[in-house]
């Protein structure tokens, strides 16, 4: 029986992601930070697999990630200012809501609130 896995991008596109972050995800988050990557399942010349199975398990590491917040809540006035701004710039919430994950993504030094003040700044000037 073939089993089937999900490499980096099946992850990003199960995510919302490119293959980049994903791949950027593994290098910040190792085995020994404090928020560590799900190990891969599977290894085949170089390329990592993960089951399936434990997409939710990646979805959770993600969510838990700094700055990102307890999820599924009210949205903290920080991103609330910034969905405000979003859609005043024509965005719709998906869309506002993907381009924050994607700066938090590209910049892991910077928490949700102070990307939404930068972003917001940016489109005052």
């Amino acid at each position: 029986m073939t089993e089937h896995f999900l490499g980096v991008l099946g992850i990003g596109e199960a995510l919302g992601v490119s293959r980049h972050a994903v791949h950027k995800w593994r290098s910040r988050y190792p085995r020994d930070s404090r928020h560590p990557f799900p190990e891969p399942d599977v290894e085949v010349d170089g390329a990592p697999g993960w089951r399936a199975d434990r997409l939710e398990e990646i979805v959770r590491w993600r969510d838990g990630l700094p700055g990102r917040g307890a999820g599924g809540g009210r949205p903290s006035a920080a991103r609330q200012e910034y969905l405000t701004a979003a859609a005043a710039r024509g965005l719709d919430r998906d869309e506002a809501v993907r381009a924050l994950v994607t700066f938090t993504e590209e910049f892991p030094e910077m928490t949700e609130p102070e990307i939404c003040a930068w972003l917001i700044e940016k489109w005052r000037r």
